[in-house]
């Protein structure tokens, strides 16, 4: 079975996680302590969900997209597998 190389370590997935939670937490304290009518407050904590979710989703879908072109890629031999590119063991296939 070959081993994946995960290039994200512990530290900096707690950091993002992190930082993503302070962001959160900060939007809602200022839109709860906003002097303004609660239709307005309305409207940007839904702004602000729909930015949060569209952005999850468009990260993701680049991910998904670069994946696929380098699958692809890989697959024509236009590129070789990131297996040997980390310096990997090379797996050969009997013809």
């Amino acid at each position: 079975m070959d081993k994946m190389y995960n290039p994200n370590t512990p530290q900096w997935t707690f950091f993002a996680w992190t930082s993503f939670a302070a962001a959160v937490v900060m939007v809602w304290l200022g839109l709860w302590h906003l002097p303004t009518d609660l239709w307005v407050k309305g409207y940007l904590a839904m702004g602000s969900l729909f930015l949060t979710g569209s952005s999850f989703t468009l990260s993701k879908t680049m991910r998904d997209n670069q994946e696929f072109e380098y699958r692809a890629r890989a697959l024509r031999g236009d590129e070789r597998p990131m297996s040997l590119v980390m310096g990997m063991k090379e797996q050969t296939s009997a013809p």
